[in-house]
């Protein structure tokens, strides 16, 4: 099975040279990934290990007419962190090159790759126009945002201004709003 280590969504046209210079410079076959999350949208992708041993797949997908998905999987052991990053390095590259607007990178390593929804008046949240969470603190709030403890302060403030944007917030405990406006202000 397939675990996304690394994605990274973006949208825009591509011609026919620019998917053929993503291809060349990825080193990707020309056959499509087979299994795993995602391989309906695969257009290409390569297997291979990394300097730690740990095998893995560098996929390109497209989804709709306009969006593509450049993901980097493992197959049950973590990708070391300079693995990620130099594929984070890779995939904005990439991604700037052919004028591609970036949507998110997940695991978010700073504030622009962070999705921000943005809220409709009268819409609803995902999260309801209730708290239904039973969180206390921050601590235990950045894993439901998706977030590991160690994300970088800037990725977890963007998150967090999201969410207090959100019908539901009103409704979270007192003394979290609280951590969470403190946590804001820089303090």
């Amino acid at each position: 099975m397939y675990w996304p280590a690394l994605r990274a969504l973006s949208y825009g046209a591509l011609t026919p040279e620019q998917l053929s210079w993503l291809h060349e410079s990825f080193c990707l076959s020309s056959h499509p990934r087979t299994e795993g999350p995602g391989a309906a949208q695969s257009i290409a992708h390569r297997a291979f290990v990394d300097t730690a041993g740990t095998p893995l797949v560098l996929d390109l997908a497209r989804t709709g007419e306009s969006g593509w998905v450049f993901t980097l999987f493992h197959t049950g052991q973590q990708p070391d962190t300079a693995t990620v990053d130099e594929h984070r390095a890779h995939f904005r590259a990439a991604i700037n090159l052919m004028g591609l607007t970036l949507v998110e990178i997940d695991p978010p390593a700073a504030a622009e790759e962070v999705l921000v929804s943005t809220t409709v008046p009268g819409a609803e949240s995902a999260l309801g126009a209730h708290w239904p969470l039973p969180l206390e603190d921050l601590s235990q709030l950045w894993s439901h945002l998706g977030l590991r403890a160690d994300a970088p302060r800037e990725v977890k403030a963007t998150k967090l201004r999201g969410l207090t944007h959100t019908p539901a917030w009103a409704d979270a405990p007192a003394s979290l709003r609280h951590e969470a406006e403190e946590f804001l202000r820089g303090n």
